[in-house]
């Protein structure tokens, strides 16, 4: 029997619209879930906001699926996480908001950073960002949002931990991967930081090593993930590849290593993340790159991808490279019709699902549909 696709784990896969935007206009952007346990079935609960320029994001907001993605309640505001104006007349917002289910409390702790517009215009992009945070209890309700502290002695110009995968640590810390600039206008680093939380504080413990890359604006927007005892970090970069470092313990990190494939060869990459799942002992990949049919697209940013990585030598196995959300349109000859995905997000729901979600961005009026690949493990 001939399998349906390059990697024998995946069994199926099915992608869904949970909000349609392309016909109605507007976009619900920024789609992350996390699953929150219940006594007869769980809940997913997913952070979302409109956007509607480069980085001009509105208020984020949340929705909840009573069964596993069917169906979605209408996008409400997460109380606190709108804009407000500063006594300079900027305004400040939050965006990147990623949430998480501790175990531990019993809460959902979501993280982002905040971001700051004047005229509507992204503004002050490499100065005064920081990590916030906010606690949605079991009964529903969220608590204002906190910045997150800096775990180290000198705090940084700017340090951001959205749009990141974190491992939750098995003794209830928390570990937490970080976009750090010490100077404005200088590449920037990543780094982890190990912190506690009680179910309503995040409490920096520990600061880890710095990883480096003097090319544009450095190292951005990593997500780690924990697999074996080892912790597994990749990495946004500007000079055409994305970057994994592995660590024993989350702080001590090993030297970059591209993205590449089994033979060497480094997958092209632009200035977009990248993400994890895990199935079994396997893990896999998501992430885009450079192809034959989307060379003209902004970044490479359709379709998105998924790959087994290979644990002995950190490369991706070829054959096992599968498309989860497929590029629609032309990207080479009409490349400004094809969706833009490179903001998505993985969920575990179960050993044998995992999703990602996405909203898709489409030129010029910021439109797209929402998203939702179910991948079905063997």
């Amino acid at each position: 029997m001939i399998p349906l696709f390059p990697d024998e784990n995946i069994e199926s896969l099915k992608v869904s619209t949970i909000w349609e935007g392309r016909a109605k206009g507007g976009t619900w952007f920024h789609p992350r879930a996390c699953l929150i346990p219940g006594e007869e079935h769980p809940t997913v609960l997913m952070t979302c906001q409109q956007i509607g320029g480069s980085d001009v994001f509105g208020p984020v907001h949340e929705s909840s699926s009573p069964d596993l993605g069917l169906n979605w309640s209408d996008p409400k505001p997460v109380p606190g996480l709108g804009r407000r104006t500063l006594p300079n007349g900027t305004m400040e917002g939050v965006c990147d908001v990623v949430p998480d289910y501790h175990t531990p409390t019993g809460t959902v702790l979501a993280m982002g950073h905040n971001v700051y517009y004047r005229d509507n215009v992204l503004t002050q992009p490499n100065a005064d960002r920081y990590p916030v945070y906010t606690v949605r209890d079991s009964k529903g309700s969220w608590s204002p949002y906190k910045q997150l502290p800096w775990p180290g002695s000198r705090t940084p110009t700017l340090y951001t931990c959205g749009c990141a995968q974190h491992v939750n640590l098995p003794d209830g810390r928390i570990l937490i991967p970080m976009t750090v600039s010490h100077e404005a206008d200088k590449p920037r680093s990543v780094c982890s930081g190990i912190y506690t939380f009680d179910g309503m504080e995040c409490h920096a413990e520990v600061l880890g090593d710095f990883l480096h890359l003097d090319v544009g604006r450095g190292l951005m927007e990593p997500s780690i993930i924990q697999l074996n005892g080892r912790i597994y970090m990749t990495i946004r970069a500007e000079d055409d590849h994305g970057y994994v470092s592995v660590s024993d313990d989350g702080l001590r990190w090993k030297d970059l290593i591209p993205w590449s494939w089994e033979d060497g060869t480094p997958l092209t990459m632009s200035t977009t993340q990248q993400h994890w799942l895990v199935h079994g002992s396997d893990l896999y990949l998501a992430y885009t790159r450079k192809a034959s049919a989307n060379a003209n697209v902004m970044r490479w940013r359709a379709p998105i991808y998924l790959a087994r990585v290979d644990l002995g030598t950190m490369r991706l196995v070829r054959e096992t490279e599968t498309i989860v959300l497929p590029l629609i349109g032309d990207g080479i000859n009409n490349p400004d019709t094809v969706a833009r995905m490179g903001n998505f997000h993985p969920l575990r729901i179960s050993k044998r699902e995992s999703w990602i979600t996405v909203g898709e961005n489409l030129r010029p009026d910021w439109n797209g549909d929402t998203l939702l690949a179910r991948i079905r493990w063997v």
